[in-house]
């Protein structure tokens, strides 16, 4: 009989480097602790570095990051906007905080969004913008979407929250569409705690971000406002983390994507795990599977009596209480992953002692 894990094993857990302690002690020293101070600065031309994005802001969110792409875009009140339903709410709220109607769109066998779907409903629809999520750390449709994007004259924001360091033909999601957006909460691949990122290849745009996330104050002695703004810039204390976190990401990818493969080889027979697109490079920041025949919330609840925790895949937007009615062009897919999959534990801390240990949990359930 397998034996209950004596510690916890969480989904994704934060994972330091080693330098971030050394980082938020200078911040620290310095006492620039609020939005201002050097490590900001230096967290975004880190991120920029890496992805090749040509401007990057730090904000409070991903979801605060995604609000600014709208507002940014001038999306607002009736617009239309396409979205992923197969997504967490984040992606979603923002566009309901400019007052513009979310539309959703189904998955294809990438379980990232349908780029067929999505020209069916810009047709049928009109729509300003599009908020494509990629998904659990892998690279949507890109290309297709991008063709979309500029046959249509649709805006494109890439929700890369989940798929910093994920690439498709070399070139990083998020740095495709207009807008490209990353979190750094506590459960992504790097954290800061929590914070986003907001990044694009227009500096005006990034520039204008970046005075609404500081309350869209003048440029004068008093507090002048010739608009409202959004209180959304990341302290100069959480970059420091991120410049620290920066510096272990490539080894953190490699790690995940180890994680994938060992699930891989233990589980294929009896799950089917969410597939790479051609010519992309997952970061693989949660593995995720899909059962033939088990019901995962089963396998959910006697991991947690083993003390380890897993979860379901998201439950679509269209199927949320808050979305009901919601315009939504669907094909079943994103219900049926909702139906049969789960996530598996998959913090880059993990030996691979515990996760052959894990599979075993779950072959005993499933067999």
């Amino acid at each position: 009989m397998i034996s209950k894990s004596k510690q916890r094993i969480f989904l994704s857990p934060p994972h330091m480097g080693g330098r971030e302690f050394e980082y938020v002690k200078q911040v620290f020293e310095s006492n620039y602790i609020a939005p201002v101070g050097e490590f900001i600065s230096c967290f975004e031309k880190k991120v920029c570095e890496f992805t090749r994005a040509r401007y990057a802001l730090a904000l409070s969110s991903g979801t605060a990051a995604i609000h600014l792409a709208l507002k940014i875009l001038g999306i607002g009140e009736n617009d239309k906007v396409l979205a992923s339903t197969f997504t967490f709410i984040g992606s979603i709220a923002p566009i309901l905080y400019q007052g513009a109607e979310p539309i959703f769109i189904d998955s294809d066998d990438s379980w990232n969004i349908d780029p067929n779907l999505v020209e069916h409903a810009i047709k049928k629809n009109r729509p300003k913008a599009m908020v494509i999520t990629h998904l659990y750390g892998q690279c949507a449709r890109i290309e297709e979407l991008m063709y979309l994007s500029k046959k249509y004259k649709v805006h494109l924001i890439e929700d890369a929250a989940e798929s910093l360091g994920a690439t498709y033909m070399g070139r990083h999601a998020g740095t495709f569409g207009d807008f490209g957006i990353y979190s750094f909460n506590g459960n992504k691949i790097i954290t800061t705690g929590g914070g986003g990122m907001l990044v694009s290849n227009n500096k005006e745009w990034i520039d204008k971000a970046r005075f609404l996330s500081t309350q869209a104050r003048e440029d004068c002695l008093w507090y002048e406002h010739k608009e409202y703004g959004y209180n959304y810039r990341m302290s100069n204390v959480l970059a420091a983390i991120g410049v620290g976190q920066m510096e272990i990401l490539r080894d953190r990818i490699e790690k995940k994507r180890k994680i994938f493969q060992i699930y891989f080889e233990n589980l294929c027979d009896i799950a089917e795990f969410m597939p790479e697109i051609p010519n992309s490079r997952g970061n693989r920041w949660l593995t995720t599977i899909v059962f033939k025949d088990q019901d995962p919330f089963e396998v959910i609840r006697y991991l947690n009596e083993k003390n380890i925790e897993s979860r379901p895949l998201w439950k679509p937007m269209h199927m949320q209480p808050v979305f009901k009615g919601t315009k939504s062009y669907l094909n079943g897919i994103s219900e049926d992953l909702f139906k049969k999959g789960m996530c598996l534990p998959s913090g880059s801390s993990l030996e691979e002692e515990q996760i052959l240990t894990i599979c075993e949990y779950i072959r005993s359930c499933v067999l």
